[in-house]
């Protein structure tokens, strides 16, 4: 959960743990008695508690080329390189033969040099202000129920993690 944005721990503190195999034990602050949660190598999560992480104030830019041909992997690093260089953060990323879709974050204010760049090769909309949703081992009542009433932009799902993109 902490490379999905979750600030109870910093994503870097965790590979120095799992190259050291040393367990890292999670509590509740709500329930600072229980015996909280062991994260470490061949330890499972049981139960598998749902998890939810939110980030507001995010961006939603898709591509397409245009001349209707393909995005290929030179378009992708051609484009990673424009986040690097404009100081994005990428929170999701979803690639189709003809699109291209990333999430980042506008920290730095760089949105419309970025655009710019962009707009020499590819076709692009985008949306601002959109809030991207980390969901993990949540059951679908639950994902229903925090999508009611919101637009959604974009929906990516895996075998235990869902992310969303909705525009309140």
């Amino acid at each position: 959960m902490a490379f999905y944005g979750a600030s109870v721990i910093h994503p870097k503190t965790l590979q120095p743990l799992q190259k050291k195999e040393i367990p890292l034990f999670v509590k509740s602050f709500y329930d600072p008695l229980s015996p909280g949660t062991c994260v470490g190598k061949g330890v499972t999560l049981d139960p598998k508690t749902a998890c939810f992480i939110l980030k507001k104030r995010q961006v939603l830019l898709s591509l397409s080329s245009l001349d209707f041909s393909f995005i290929v992997e030179k378009n992708i690093s051609d484009v990673f390189t424009l986040l690097d260089k404009n100081k994005m953060k990428v929170s999701l990323i979803q690639n189709s033969a003809i699109s291209f879709s990333v999430v980042i974050d506008n920290t730095y204010n760089n949105l419309e040099v970025l655009l710019t760049s962009l707009r020499s090769t590819f076709r692009v909309s985008w949306n601002e202000d959109v809030t991207l949703y980390t969901i993990r081992h949540a059951s679908l009542n639950d994902v229903k129920s925090l999508i009611k009433n919101k637009e959604v932009l974009l929906k990516q799902e895996s075998r235990e993690t869902m992310q969303v993109v909705v525009k309140d």
